[in-house]
């Protein structure tokens, strides 16, 4: 195995342990379906993208159009729409109904499918509607860094804004940018994209628990007589 191959491994395994471990902890402490089985999600796709590249299958493999399938799943629904109302339990109080949970995942399924399985003939619109929606997450997710500052969670908001602004990055280049030096399987560019990922999920489950403690201290505050802690 080389280096490049290693290096993709690592940052592979490491998004598949982030997007298992924290989408399980968002179902199990938060109740909160919408991030929880998009971090799984994710996982699962990364999961197949690895046992993809560590058996070299080709561009005909089933593996391949799942992978291609979970990509645009996450990409124009997933990690805009749903991780915007996902992240809305804690900056809005935002319990989001069963049809809301059922609909959302129906609409990233049919983006996935019709961005996957008409690539071709979407073609350059397609390409820029993922960095539409991408930018208009981050401008959501500067508002959550703003938040997150105001409430006194800066270490959080730090690091929100820094694998926010990693991730914009990744999401600009994706379809667009060859890597100086990468092969033709943009072993680089995933090495880099992959270790984003697992950091954006990382960074926002412990920005999502910091906050959501903040609102119970809120609560409770209120609960017993004390005035609120502004957010």
């Amino acid at each position: 195995m080389s280096i490049r191959e290693l290096l993709f491994a690592a940052a592979d395994i490491w998004m598949i342990v982030v997007g298992f471990t924290y989408g399980i902890k968002f179902i199990r402490n938060y109740k909160n379906y919408l991030l929880g089985l998009e971090w799984m999600i994710v996982a699962t796709s990364g999961t197949n993208f690895l046992i993809y590249g560590l058996i070299k299958a080709g561009h005909d493999s089933p593996m391949y159009a799942f992978a291609y399938f979970l990509d645009a799943f996450s990409r124009s629904v997933g990690i805009t729409l749903i991780l915007v109302l996902g992240l809305m339990g804690v900056t809005h109080r935002y319990k989001p109904s069963v049809p809301v949970d059922i609909g959302a995942f129906a609409l990233a399924g049919a983006a996935g499918f019709v961005l996957s399985q008409f690539a071709e003939e979407i073609g350059t619109p397609g390409k820029v509607f993922y960095i539409v929606v991408n930018v208009l997450t981050t401008l959501f997710l500067a508002y959550f860094v703003k938040r997150l500052w105001g409430i006194g969670e800066r270490g959080h908001a730090l690091w929100t804004a820094i694998a926010t602004a990693c991730g914009f990055l990744i999401a600009s280049i994706y379809d667009f940018v060859h890597i100086p030096g990468d092969d033709a399987e943009h072993m680089l560019f995933y090495i880099c994209a992959l270790s984003t990922w697992g950091l954006q999920m990382f960074t926002y489950f412990r920005a999502y628990r910091a906050f959501d403690a903040h609102n119970q201290r809120t609560e409770a505050a209120a609960v017993n007589g004390g005035a609120p802690i502004a957010a």
